[in-house]
């Protein structure tokens, strides 16, 4: 008996192949079958072509019908197979197809073989054995009962070095060494497929103790390491949180005594900035920063990488004196290193995979994907215009980010129109995108390839984002309050483009304030418990029409508000949501590609006045941001005095931490090493991000 084939549901064939493919091969007629003494199993079809399926997964199958990869009749012998009688091997009579999401029991696994080590956060490695696999829940009508749930944990490294390869088990056990994180979803009777969420793709174990039938959203063959990374995984889960339906586990990781983080070619880049700042850097530093990135990049070392580039950008824009300079992002992206070495370097390291990126792709290539977009963000950098269409990319529970730029001036409205692949930037931004040609870099940005066999398609949304991963939807205010509190601090997390952007359920809007001062729209929202969140966006001219749109929908002019997506955070212990599309009546309303132009009179908010704290820390933090801009060597001779009422300030409000920070980098400026100023800056100035970021 093939329990392989019997194993899989409509659900599974549609990830394996694609949905219209399953509902073309039902429409077939039955084919005869027979089966090998080998299991191979074979269809003839009446007066058409022939199909064989060995066991191995879908990759092994042929049929004669000339088609190139699996085909529809492949996919009806399955159905057909799965139609027959428990225990026969005559061909089935019923034309019956097989009922949504069947399953059935899967082959024995073996013992497990050794695991990958557990990073220093958890105790002991992840060795250990399994017993012999069973069946996921459920069984197929007439076949045995299931013994019980398997996990992939059970899958040996011997069986997965010859699913993927020597060379492909060589990569994922460099990837271990240098540590990974991973999100662990155990089968349920809701979802009866495990999977893992790694950094780079998403592994379904579609049948019980069979690799044959795995399924990645990555392009198949491109990262098939990912298999090994999520089987081992799995044995971390299954030692350190037994019984749970999911959890998030560090592996491998573990770095001899004394190694380095490899950043010092970027520390040395950061040092040279904070030294003479960047008033005083010209065009030679252009090929030391070249150098530092081709360093990173051979390391994988990405997001360290991404920051040099941020660094880098930073530097280019004073020089153009363009607006998109600000001192304090090029101050946060020296104190950035500064950051993910020490934390790879102490003796209570943070897994060095997930504070450097060493497990991440350059770019992956994705298989068939399914993306629903969440709205667009227009900005505006000098005489550019930048559109960010943000699309939720469901089987992976993450956010990908589509960037374009364009010369001009032209608000959202106009660009709304513009062409983008074959679509327009209003379809992708209120649509639904089925892509063969998309490839998703590290930092969650995805571009669509434009060649003559890749194909895309639009259809527009009507705003059903209910159906998102939890992940992604929040419903419980309160439970997202909790899960940022809970969130790395941001200096040493992922740099991941919209590692934000959720989609908040609207029960109702209380009020819609305008605060003219700042241009200002704020609007509470609540949870179905009456938890609250403030939605608040600001006018700008990229983006002429955004705040008439919101207002309005807000308003119910465009039927009642379902959904608000955005960018979520905290301020003053509040959740405060930028908004970049909302859902209400049947439609998506994307405020930033709306015209200007709104006859709604709003309530005029009384004026607020700053939050003592929050004013202190970002007036200090931009004090210490001026190291970046002028350089230790050339600070003016005020510059003690300043540091000095600066500190007295925070001590004054309670931050006497904060403060004894800034006053040691006073007292190493003034002892003139400039090694020891340094450190003191980087001390001082990641002390005061990190106190901003939890305010």
């Amino acid at each position: 008996m093939r329990t392989d084939l019997l194993g899989l549901s409509t659900d599974s064939l549609a990830a394996l192949t694609n949905r219209g493919l399953v509902k073309r091969a039902a429409k077939e007629a039955v084919p005869e079958l027979r089966t090998d003494v080998d299991g191979t199993v074979h269809g003839d079809f009446p007066g058409g072509p022939a199909a064989s399926l060995p066991p191995g997964g879908l990759d092994a199958a042929r049929c004669t019908c000339g088609a190139t990869g699996v085909c529809r009749h492949v996919i009806a012998v399955i159905l057909a197979y799965q139609r027959r009688p428990a225990g026969t091997d005559a061909p089935a009579g019923s034309a019956a197809g097989p009922s949504e999401g069947s399953a059935g029991a899967g082959p024995s696994a073996g013992s497990a073989g050794a695991g990958p080590s557990v990073s220093s956060a958890d105790a002991g490695s992840s060795a250990g054995s399994a017993d012999a696999a069973g069946s996921p829940a459920g069984s197929v009508e007439g076949g045995p009962a299931a013994p019980g749930p398997w996990s992939p944990a059970q899958v040996t490294d011997d069986e997965l070095t010859a699913r993927i390869g020597a060379r492909l088990m060589a990569a994922a056990r460099r990837a271990e060494r240098a540590g990974y994180t991973a999100r662990v979803r155990r089968a349920s009777s809701a979802d009866p497929v495990p999977q893992v969420e790694l950094a780079t793709a998403t592994v379904r174990f579609l049948v019980a103790g069979d690799l044959g039938f795995v399924h990645t959203d990555s392009v198949a063959g491109s990262r098939d390491d990912v298999i090994a990374l999520a089987v081992w995984a799995f044995r971390v889960a299954d030692e350190l949180h037994p019984g749970a339906p999911e959890a998030r586990v560090d592996v491998g990781g573990q770095v001899a005594p004394g190694a380095g983080s490899g950043l010092e070619r970027a520390l040395g880049l950061a040092g040279t900035v904070l030294r003479e700042g960047a008033a005083h850097l010209g065009h030679g530093l252009e090929a030391g920063i070249a150098d530092v990135q081709r360093h990173l990049d051979a390391a994988g070392l990405r997001w360290p990488l991404l920051a040099v580039g941020d660094l880098a950008e930073q530097l280019a824009s004073y020089r153009d004196r363009s607006t998109h300079y600000r001192p304090e992002l090029l101050a946060g992206h020296v104190a950035e290193l500064h950051a993910r070495h020490r934390a790879v370097t102490r003796p209570d390291a943070t897994l060095r995979g997930s504070v450097l990126g060493t497990a991440e792709a350059a770019e992956t290539p994705l298989r068939r994907a399914r993306l629903e977009s969440l709205g667009c963000r227009v900005r505006g950098l000098g005489d550019q215009r930048i559109a960010e269409v943000y699309l939720a990319h469901g089987d992976n529970a993450m956010v990908l980010v589509l960037r374009r730029r364009w010369d001009g001036d032209d608000d959202g409205a106009a660009l709304a129109r513009r062409r983008i692949a074959t679509s327009t930037l209003a379809a992708l931004a209120t649509g639904n995108l089925v892509t063969e040609s998309a490839v998703r870099s590290a930092s969650r940005t995805v571009r669509l390839a434009t060649g003559r066999i890749s194909r895309t398609t639009v259809t527009p949304s009507r705003g059903d984002w209910g159906g998102l991963p939890p992940s992604l939807l929040v419903t419980d205010y309160a439970a997202l309050g909790r899960e940022l509190d809970a969130l790395p601090l941001r200096p040493v997390r992922p740099r991941i483009e919209a590692e934000l952007v959720r989609v908040l359920a609207v029960a109702r809007v209380e009020a819609v304030r305008y605060a003219p001062g700042d241009q200002r729209l704020d609007a509470v929202i609540t949870d179905q418990a009456g938890s609250t969140a403030t939605v608040t966006a600001t006018h700008a001219a990229a983006a002429s029409g955004r705040l008439d749109s919101l207002a309005a929908v807000l308003a119910g002019e465009e039927g009642e508000p379902r959904f608000v997506s955005g960018v979520v955070g905290r301020t003053a212990g509040g959740l405060v949501v930028e908004p970049l599309g909302l859902a209400a009546g049947d439609r998506v309303i994307v405020p930033d590609l709306q015209p200007a132009g709104g006859s709604g009179r709003l309530e005029v908010a009384a004026e607020e006045r700053p939050e003592p704290l929050a004013a202190v820390l970002i007036d200090t933090r931009g004090l210490l941001a001026e190291v970046a801009h002028h350089g230790l060597s050339h600070l003016p001779p005020t510059y003690g005095g300043r540091l000095a009422a600066a500190a007295q300030r925070l001590a004054v409000l309670g931050l006497r931490r904060a403060a004894q920070s800034v006053t040691a980098f006073a007292a190493a400026r003034a002892d003139g090493s400039e090694e020891a100023a340094e450190r003191a800056w980087v001390d001082a100035y990641l002390r005061l991000e990190v106190a901003l970021d939890l305010h």
